[in-house]
């Protein structure tokens, strides 16, 4: 609980991916990769109680082996690739909502692609959305490419700068600063997530990860980056 707030914690996990095949349950430096946001979910002081959304029974068994509760297997309907995660957090609220803890105040969500995020990253989330007196926070992190500047489509027959300014630029230090979200940490205030826009109103607030702590997993290439900093990590305690 933050400032009287009741706080719950949901980690989605499908058992399917198209990316990386059984992505949540691979080895990442010798552990399953959802170990390492069950790991934050255990250390967090500030959250109330927690839910684990999966549609897999090798997940299932893996979270119960490291001492989590999973109180129900998510619904088919909502295990498909094309389901978007929201409906999956939405069903897990309403499920815990009648069957465990009451209504919530705070919901935060913690993507299992985003391993290397830190307890103090989930913390700072959830005390910048009351800092802000925000409806929701996301995480992100400084964009590799920058929209104003260095990234180009097709419109057409033609190929041209994604977002134009009337001044020419010729040094992306002065384009404008844009972030790339992170799979990390999604926060929202209750009646905000099962709102029409839950992502992008007015008090919408985005919480800043380096880049060391956002990479996300979403190909071969991914894995092998977020085990090279793990490794790296380990070395220099």
């Amino acid at each position: 609980m933050y400032k009287k707030n009741k706080i719950l914690v949901t980690v989605c996990a499908r058992g399917g991916s198209k990316g990386v095949k059984n992505k949540n349950i691979r080895l990442l430096n010798g552990r399953p990769l959802i170990q390492y946001t069950l790991d934050i979910v255990r250390k967090c002081g500030l959250i109330d109680d927690y839910v684990i959304s999966t549609d897999s029974k090798k997940i299932i068994e893996i979270v119960k082996k490291y001492g989590f509760d999973v109180y129900f297997k998510r619904p088919a309907k909502l295990a498909g690739s094309k389901v978007g995660r929201i409906d999956a957090i939405r069903h897990a609220v309403l499920w815990m909502e009648k069957h465990r803890i009451g209504k919530v105040d705070i919901v935060v969500d913690l993507g299992v692609a985003t391993p290397l995020k830190s307890v103090r990253d989930l913390e700072n989330s959830i005390k910048l959305l009351f800092a802000k007196k925000a409806s929701n926070v996301f995480s992100v992190t400084p964009a590799d490419r920058n929209p104003y500047f260095n990234i180009v489509e097709t419109v057409g027959k033609r190929v041209r700068i994604v977002k134009r300014m009337k001044k020419e630029l010729t040094d992306r230090r002065d384009a404008p600063r844009v972030y790339s979200m992170n799979d990390g940490i999604l926060v929202w205030r209750r009646d905000v997530l099962f709102a029409t826009d839950p992502f992008f109103g007015n008090k919408a607030n985005m919480y800043i990860m380096p880049k060391e702590r956002s990479v996300d997993i979403d190909e071969e290439f991914d894995f092998f980056l977020a085990e090279t900093l793990l490794k790296k990590e380990e070395a220099a305690r």
